[in-house]
């Protein structure tokens, strides 16, 4: 293995469980739950910020060909991905801690439709996809594959890979709408509202 791929793996391992997570908010029906699980979350996005900006300043500070050097070599797209992750899903994942930790006063509290629709936004879980993405070629890079850098194939793999973020932004989109149009409607009256009044 070289050694600069040893640098990238924990990395990229830590994204792809920040993804993993994020992907499975808004399926969770309980309070209590979704609030653990955006606590996770949390904490798995600041490792993967502070992991990724530390071989960075790492290797603008070391000399030669490091292998921390050779691996943030490698991570320019990720870093540009993680300054969106920094900006936008942290502020979310914070705010959405907080709303299910409102409702999780009770074991078993149900999570109402705006709480998982906000779980579902487009900004929590795609950049966090993105940038597990992006740290392919990092990962292809440090392999030292050279046939998978060639031109011929390069090209498709970047056609590829916008296809599937497309195809995911799309998918997080029509989550977060489905739910938060469930979370406008009107909810139904009790059966005590219901019954008529008897005097």
């Amino acid at each position: 293995m070289e050694s600069h791929l040893a640098v990238l793996l924990p990395i990229t391992a830590v994204w792809l469980a920040a993804g993993l997570v994020a992907d499975g908010l808004p399926r969770l029906d309980h309070a209590g739950v979704l609030r653990r699980r955006a606590g996770w979350l949390l904490a798995l996005t600041l490792a993967g910020l502070a992991s990724t900006a530390a071989v960075l300043v790492a290797g603008l500070m070391s000399p030669g060909r490091t292998p921390v050097d050779r691996a943030a070599g490698t991570l320019d797209a990720v870093a540009l991905a993680a300054l969106v992750v920094a900006a936008c899903t942290v502020r979310r994942v914070h705010r959405l801690r907080a709303g299910a930790g409102a409702f999780a006063t009770a074991p078993g509290t149900p999570a109402p439709h705006g709480l998982r629709a906000a779980a579902a936004h487009p900004l929590i879980a795609l950049p966090l996809q993105v940038t597990t993405l992006l740290t392919v070629p990092a990962l292809v890079a440090a392999s030292g594959n050279d046939r998978l850098a060639a031109p011929d194939v390069t090209g498709p793999a970047i056609t590829v890979g916008a296809l599937a973020v497309l195809a995911v932004g799309i998918r997080h989109a029509l989550r977060h709408n489905r739910l938060a149009e469930r979370a406008r409607q009107p909810q139904p009256p009790s059966a005590r509202a219901a019954r008529p009044l008897h005097v």
